[in-house]
């Protein structure tokens, strides 16, 4: 047992909160791995289906989005939290079974306009899985909490990101594709049940330590949340805080999707071999996911906690101002790959986990409809604004050195506002005691 209690101190896990970070482990780690299975094979049928053809892909991602958002809210605010999240994880493993099914049947022709099909909807799924795991994990812990062990869960989905990139790299050439679907599905049934087993858990540690351990009631549980389907859309626009986030989101992800376009261009040119394309995917996730790894455990939790939540915001994009400024200076593949690999690692190692204890402070309501519109909808609508950015750039002869001049500028407005927002989570008197959960002040309504 002392032996056990150090180890847990050692990563900054207090004992009472050692089964909570335990099934948010196993939880994350399924949506991450069941996520990462199929992300090179949504890849491949994106570039197989057109590079020229992407901006519309994109296009279907965003309708699809704002599609699924008022049926995410409207079920959010009527079911029990664990019951609610079950469903949706089951709800798309469902889809999986069906895909799995129609590319059996598809013929050739078929399977091409199936493969857009297959890319837009794993964008929605993408973002829907991680961001309702997100809305959990802020339920359930405080920002306090969020600083000392979030970076660590983020390891969990790292090491389930990584697992699922060596199945798909290692067995889409014997199994197929399609096969390769069932395994998410397996892993989605896993991740729900880990997410009840939390909530379980989050009940009665809230009732037997008053809050001390992870902080939602077993009342707060049973009911849904209620509410208009529309208040988190409208919350993303009204609140000076939301909006600052929802800036902050967009400015992230047209920065991304200009790194994305580059490298499907630069793979489509340099490798014809449909397997040989999805294992190449699938390597680059597992060089982001190893860097992440090594970050997530041995530095998140001690950065977040030394140089505090503002630093986390802005590491991002500082890494991006210098990045795309080497990039628009050396315009090479190797640079652009290894910039892709660290600013990805970056994401998910420090800028994630910052940004997630800004929901920490917020109402139940606006953990779930606000925050997945955030990370949804806005998400999407950022690689939108880039990917058509990028199109006019290209046609104009801007190339990587253009398009990087033009990142740096934006980047550099990102750092101004990551400074913003984290001085504005301060103000509401972050951190707070794990027992005493906050909303927004009367102003930021």
């Amino acid at each position: 047992m002392p032996f056990r209690t150090s180890s847990l101190r050692r990563f900054g896990i207090r004992p009472q909160e050692a089964a909570a970070v335990g099934w948010s482990w196993l939880f994350f780690f399924c949506v991450l791995s069941a996520y990462y299975v199929i992300r090179p094979i949504r890849d491949d049928m994106g570039v197989a289906g057109g590079v020229d053809n992407l901006p519309w892909l994109f296009t279907g991602s965003l309708v699809g989005m704002l599609a699924a958002n008022p049926p995410f809210a409207f079920i959010a605010s009527r079911l029990p939290r664990a019951r609610f999240v079950s469903l949706a994880y089951r709800f798309f493993a469902l889809n999986l079974l069906l895909f799995f099914a129609i590319l059996h049947l598809a013929s050739a022709e078929q399977q091409i306009w199936v493969g857009r099909l297959f890319f837009i909807w794993t964008s929605v799924f993408n973002m829907f899985v991680v961001s309702i795991f997100w809305s959990v994990m802020a339920d359930v812990f405080s920002s306090e909490q969020g600083k000392r062990l979030f970076g660590l869960v983020g390891a969990a989905g790292t090491i389930g990101g990584i697992t699922g990139s060596a199945v798909t790299s290692f067995l889409v050439g014997p199994l197929g594709t399609a096969n390769l679907l069932l395994v998410s599905v397996v892993l989605l049934e896993l991740a729900a049940l880990s997410a009840r087993r939390l909530f379980g858990f989050a009940a009665r540690s809230s009732e037997a330590d008053g809050g001390e351990a992870p902080r939602v009631s077993a009342g707060e549980q049973a009911i849904g949340m209620g509410g208009s389907v529309w208040e988190g859309m409208r919350r993303a626009f009204t609140s000076a805080y939301f909006l600052n986030i929802t800036v902050q989101m967009l400015l992230f992800t047209v920065l991304t999707s200009f790194l994305y376009f580059q490298q499907a261009a630069v793979v489509d040119a340099a490798i014809a071999d449909r397997v040989a394309r999805t294992r190449f995917f699938a390597t680059v996730d597992l060089a982001v996911n190893l860097l992440t790894l090594v970050t997530q455990t041995f530095a998140t939790g001690w950065f977040l906690r030394a140089f505090g939540i503002v630093s986390g915001l802005a590491f991002l994009p500082v890494l991006s101002v210098l990045g795309f400024g080497v990039l628009g200076m050396v315009p090479t593949v190797t640079v652009l790959v290894v910039f892709q690999v660290i600013r990805r690692a970056g994401n998910f190692a420090v800028n994630r986990p910052a940004r997630e204890v800004l929901f920490t402070v917020v109402s139940p309501e606006d953990r779930y409809k606000t925050k997945g519109f955030i990370d949804t909808f806005v998400y999407r609508a950022g690689d939108q604004i880039g990917a058509w950015a990028y199109v006019p750039m290209a046609a104009f002869g801007f190339g990587i050195a253009g398009a990087s001049s033009v990142a740096v500028v934006l980047a550099l407005v990102s750092v101004a506002n990551a400074v913003w927002l984290g001085r504005r989570w301060q103000s509401f008197g972050a951190p707070v005691t794990p027992a005493v959960p906050l909303a927004l002040r009367p102003e930021e309504r």
